[in-house]
């Protein structure tokens, strides 16, 4: 009786897995084409304008992100942007808002594919691909706490890249005017006036400019996915964390490695080993603040170890990673 009682248990606890599973794929395929998705817990994405000091947390004063639209789509996709103007409710002023902020969509040959696109610093030809929309938006009240959308656009307008999944587009967005910070959020909607999420759709970047929330204790998180063997070592970037906190990497084989924050204006490298078991599976890089304080906002990139940049996805492949912990199991006869 205890053997085949055993099973029964066995049987229960697989079918609630699968179950959750299942659950945890359609939820995490919802929130795939939001920027920054619920996973990450980052309030905004930040880019200051050009005249802005760099110990405000932009080095450079662009933002790249890439949306992916799977082949199998044939409807219009739309980009839309959250509180696109750079004054009012959320934005970062310095001696008032006097910024502007550039928007622009690309698709085409070259849009990712350029190597200038992947770069972590924006020179040469980055702007590469087939210019499809662009917006500048000032402190118009119109544009505060509201949605834009960019679009409609076709989904063969994006390149086809099968090594991300499908057509890619990109949105460069950049400070050209002032010295003011713009927080804003992204999204790829299969509607022009809702935030409907495509299937199988995503988005990632290779360098990201986030906004961490005020209060201390909170975690902050980006996933980068170990999707090659030849990985060793990967090496976290970050800029400009003011020693607000600790930086913290959780996998599916580490309970919690933490290393130093930087401090202000700087950057600090950060370089983690990569064991077998964490081949195919995203990394939790956290952002732990450790004090109560406003308006840190810092800049992140993450290579291997032949300093290759690594994509990281709003919402990781594969689910958020867990520590795997063994168990020994002593079974009765």
């Amino acid at each position: 009786m205890k053997k085949n009682f055993n099973y029964q248990l066995s049987v229960i606890g697989y079918r609630c897995c699968l179950l959750l599973i299942v659950y945890c794929s359609l939820f995490t395929a919802c929130f795939a084409q939001q920027a920054p998705s619920p996973d990450e817990k980052i309030p905004f994405l930040c880019t200051f304008s050009k005249a802005s000091e760099k110990d405000w947390g932009d080095d450079d004063f662009v933002q790249i992100f890439f949306f992916v639209v799977p082949q199998t789509e044939k409807n219009p996709i739309y980009i839309r942007v959250f509180d696109p103007d750079i004054g009012g409710k959320y934005d970062e002023a310095h001696d008032g808002f006097n910024s502007k902020t550039k928007f622009t969509v690309y698709g085409g040959k070259g849009a990712i594919s350029n190597p200038d696109a992947r770069k972590q610093t924006p020179t040469g030809n980055y702007k590469s691909g087939i210019q499809l929309a662009s917006k500048t938006f000032g402190s118009e009240p119109d544009y505060d706490d509201k949605w834009y959308t960019f679009g409609p656009f076709n989904p063969v307008e994006g390149e086809l890249q099968q090594e991300f999944g499908g057509y890619i587009f990109k949105l460069i967005i950049e400070g050209t005017e002032g010295n003011d910070g713009n927080l804003y959020r992204l999204f790829l909607s299969s509607l022009p006036n809702e935030n409907k999420p495509i299937e199988g759709g995503n988005a990632f970047a290779f360098e990201y400019s986030l906004r961490l929330a005020d209060a201390k204790g909170s975690i902050s998180h980006l996933y980068p996915f170990v999707g090659s063997k030849d990985i060793t070592a990967v090496v976290i970037n970050v800029f400009d964390f003011d020693d607000d906190g600790i930086l913290r990497v959780v996998s599916v084989s580490k309970k919690g490695e933490i290393t130093k924050s930087s401090g202000n204006g700087v950057w600090l490298e950060n370089k983690h080993k990569i064991v077998p078991d964490e081949i195919n599976t995203s990394l939790d890089v956290q952002f732990v603040k450790q004090q109560d304080s406003k308006n840190n906002n810092i800049v992140v990139y993450i290579t291997n170890q032949y300093g290759e940049l690594m994509p990281f996805y709003t919402t990781p492949i594969g689910g958020v990673p867990k520590y795997k912990f063994k168990i020994g199991v002593k079974v009765e006869n």
